[in-house]
């Protein structure tokens, strides 16, 4: 069993179709492994995608969200509202088969669907976690979405399973309770300035991790709370560096710049700081993971809920706007995923 956050502190960088690629290349060429994507962001994009796109999954979202219990990653969080201190005794009702809504999606996929409604229910899960008693009352409320990863587990049996889990960049608690659920932490990025930025906000939140004008903060931190109450944190695995459209290779040479520049701040922390990388005999750059631009190719996997190895180049009509999508831009991008998945 592994388990992968997708998780920048930066919104924009592609987490959520990265996971959505990733999660459909793998099931597809692993067929005898249950794949779940647990959607912790409220903005559920992960799940839209695997639900058709943005033309049907609406009607299978409110097919979701309205049944008792919501069967979404709400849902379950809900049931551990009610009784905060003790396991979930079944997680199924919680458990989504997109391929029942989307024909493209392998039928080893599973999704624990994303919900809007967690922001309305984050602040009283923020205040469970707060309460006096139990003692431990932070550490069992931020472990309920790793609870949910071992039921899942469990419900697979003797089969293999990945889990891949796609966070909202906010670093609010159900953000938290996300990156506790994973043991490896995937941080895709677009190489610019602000990138570098969220990626330094990641090694402050997470392994307090800073420059001295903030150290006084990181001591009060999730980090420091996390080591003092024993609540394991996922280490650095894949750096995922996507790239916008370029304009007469300018934005081409700034963005190879940051990215050395961002490699350099990583293998420099690598020296000190070993323990937060998955694989700690490795230099974090050779870990990063150029994904070209794709963005005809990504708007009509997006809107129509399409794997790549469903994919074929042509132009198609998108809500009346014609999308080319060409056979080199698509071969590219199927070879740096499948870079990627096969360091899953």
């Amino acid at each position: 069993m592994s388990s992968y956050a997708f998780w920048n502190n930066k919104g924009g960088s592609g987490k959520s179709f990265l996971c959505f690629a990733a999660a459909c290349e793998y099931a597809y060429r692993h067929p005898d492994t249950d794949v779940y994507v647990i959607d912790l962001c409220p903005q559920a994009q992960v799940s839209e995608m695997l639900l058709g796109g943005y033309f049907t999954s609406p009607d299978a979202l409110h097919f979701l969200m309205s049944k008792t219990p919501r069967a979404t990653v709400a849902g379950y969080l809900e049931a551990r509202l009610n009784s905060p201190f003790r396991m979930v005794a079944d997680v199924s009702p919680y458990i989504c088969e997109p391929k029942e809504f989307n024909p493209n999606i392998p039928e080893n996929l599973r999704l624990v669907c994303g919900d809007n409604y967690l922001e309305i229910i984050a602040e009283a899960i923020r205040q469970t976690s707060q309460l006096e008693i139990p003692y431990d009352s932070w550490k069992q409320v931020l472990s309920w979405g790793r609870d949910l990863r071992v039921a899942l587990r469990s419900y697979s049996g003797d089969r293999d399973t990945l889990f891949l889990i796609d966070c909202s960049p906010i670093f609010a608690i159900y953000t938290q309770l996300a990156l506790v659920a994973a043991e490896n932490l995937v941080i895709p990025f677009i190489a610019d300035y602000t990138s570098r930025l969220a990626i330094e906000n990641v090694l402050a939140i997470l392994y307090a991790i800073t420059d001295p004008h903030t150290v006084l903060y990181a001591r009060i931190a999730f980090a420091k709370r996390a080591k003092e109450e024993g609540v394991a944190v996922p280490k650095l695995h894949t750096f995922a560096s996507q790239h916008l459209t370029l304009y007469q290779g300018r934005a081409s040479k700034a963005s190879e710049a940051v990215n050395q520049t961002i490699m350099q701040m990583m293998d420099d922390i690598h020296k000190k700081h070993r323990h937060i990388f998955a694989n700690p005999k490795d230099k974090p750059s050779n870990t990063f993971i150029d994904i070209p631009d794709f963005a005809s190719g990504a708007v009509l996997a997006a809107t129509t809920g399409t794997p790549l190895h469903k994919l074929a180049p042509a132009a198609k009509n998108i809500a009346g706007e014609q999308v080319q999508l060409d056979a080199e831009s698509l071969q590219s991008y199927r070879n740096a995923l499948e870079k990627f998945v096969n360091c899953l």
